[in-house]
């Protein structure tokens, strides 16, 4: 059931979040290249989501739910410092390379869940890291107490087999807190199972915790039982995907389960969102698609288009949100670090280094349409894109082609280019994206398969002539696709 926004939040005081015993649990869940349609309460009916579907219920869905970027690493990057991460050059797929003490986030950014240790919360990572694998950007350097999980951007759901060549770490050892560590089973069970550890764990006093799931993201793989529950979906692939999100839901339902047996959940902050769009077919990539659904919106994962960037997105706190809300207006990932880290201090502005806003002040104001807001993206330095509070989109995805403006408000599926129609709003989005870029970096990282090859070329190199015989290194290269 819709409920007004000026509704949405209960009559209390966020000023009186202060005191240890009433600061909440704050608990965020991300989900990887999952589609936008692809639970219940986002209308899926082949996929059953009945965890999420009652999450969703419980509190507010944001139906205008954005991430700062349409692929793995700078999302997390953006969702982690509550800042753009185009602020401080994280604008591409960091390589997996535990030897290089450059390759990830800057050292220099505060990671909010840091800010919360300093107010007296515990923290916890759990599952796909994606931002640095060498000491300096650990997570248990950034700001987490504990961490299980994989430092790259993906992993195999039921191996582990150290023989087999590194390339992106996916068979490589999970590690706890810097100590390799194992799992039985299917990966997303053990994540979920790990994370009810921890709220039993650290149940005395408030805490953070990230969970990171890599499903489902690629490889495809899901448990045999879980794949026989959708045999009626014909197409294997979107089968096996069906699998990987029915057993990730019922992790969640886990950790909820957990929170709610410790007497935890009223005055628990969940939030859930994907970190992009769920990857499409293209041209030239037509095995890209990886069985999801982004329903009615255009294009997907590494894309510009709503596809790649509106991911379905909740916020649950049955002590402060009604239950069963909906808020309409333009929100994005920033706003989870900038509403932990209001709540945690007992503020109701974030710190002003933070980009995004106090969602709770959000939902508390009656007046909120009349308030202008800008969200904005970039990608390579060259891709770009700005959505106001209108719902009015201007693109620029991919050099070479046309600049084109939406409105997303009668046109979600991005179809009806009003470009030629409406110039002088282009050029006042196209204004306000420029003053935005002004205090933006160039990116910092080599992505990451231009990385390997020149690596790889590297020791190739090294080898003096002399030393090299036919049909050295007696091992292929590996070749990144």
């Amino acid at each position: 059931m819709k409920i007004l926004v000026a509704s949405i939040v209960l009559s209390v005081s966020i000023a009186c979040v202060g005191s240890a015993e009433d600061r909440p649990n704050i608990v965020v869940i991300m989900a990887d290249d999952m589609g936008y349609a692809d639970t219940g309460f986002t209308g899926a009916t082949d996929i059953q989501t009945p965890h999420l579907d009652a999450l969703a219920a419980s509190g507010v869905v944001f139906t205008s739910g954005y991430v700062t970027h349409p692929y793995c690493g700078p999302s997390r990057a953006g969702l982690l410092t509550g800042r753009y991460q185009q602020r401080f050059g994280f604008e591409t797929n960091p390589a997996y390379d535990p030897a290089n003490p450059y390759m990830g986030l800057d050292v220099n950014e505060q990671l909010f869940p840091k800010r919360l240790q300093k107010v007296g919360y515990r923290t916890g990572a759990i599952g796909k890291w994606h931002l640095g694998a060498a000491a300096p950007f650990h997570p248990n350097n950034r700001g987490f107490n504990y961490f299980y999980g994989f430092l790259g951007g993906g992993h195999d759901y039921f191996t582990i087999d150290l023989r087999k060549p590194v390339k992106e770490g996916y068979t490589e050892a999970l590690e706890r807190n810097g100590k390799p560590a194992v799992f039985d089973g299917y990966l997303t069970t053990a994540l979920s199972e790990d994370a009810v550890d921890f709220v039993e764990s650290n149940k005395a006093s408030p805490f953070f915790l990230y969970v990171a799931y890599n499903a489902p993201h690629a490889p495809l793989q899901a448990p045999d039982e879980a794949i026989a529950k959708y045999a009626d979906i014909e197409d294997s692939k979107r089968r096996r995907y069906a699998a990987m999100v029915d057993v990730m839901d019922a992790g969640i339902g886990k950790i909820l389960d957990a929170l709610e047996e410790h007497g935890l959940r009223d005055n628990t902050l969940v939030f859930f969102l994907s970190d992009n769009g769920g990857p499409q077919s293209t041209k030239s990539q037509p095995s890209k698609w990886n069985g999801s659904s982004n329903g009615d919106f255009r294009g997907g994962k590494g894309n510009l288009y709503d596809g790649g960037v509106h991911v379905p997105f909740i916020a649950s706190w049955p002590k402060r949100i009604a239950k069963g809300s909906v808020y309409e207006m333009p929100v994005i990932s920033l706003d989870i670090a900038a509403t932990a880290v209001s709540i945690a201090s007992g503020s109701d502005q974030p710190p002003t280094d933070l980009e995004g806003v106090n969602l709770m002040g959000l939902l508390s104001n009656a007046n909120q349409t009349s308030t202008q807001r800008f969200l904005y993206w970039r990608d390579g330095g060259v891709r770009w894109s700005i959505l106001d509070s209108n719902r009015n989109k201007h693109i620029l995805d991919n050099p070479g082609r046309t600049p084109e403006l939406f409105h997303l408000s009668t046109d979600i599926s991005e179809q009806n280019d009003r470009m030629n129609a409406e110039p002088e709003l282009a050029e006042q989005l196209r204004r306000e994206w420029l003053s935005w870029n002004h205090s933006n970096v160039a990116g910092r990282l080599e992505p990451y398969k231009n990385y390997h090859k020149e690596r790889d070329q590297f020791f190739l190199d090294s080898i003096p002539e002399g030393a090299k015989s036919e049909g050295y290194p007696a091992t292929p290269v590996p070749t990144f696709k």
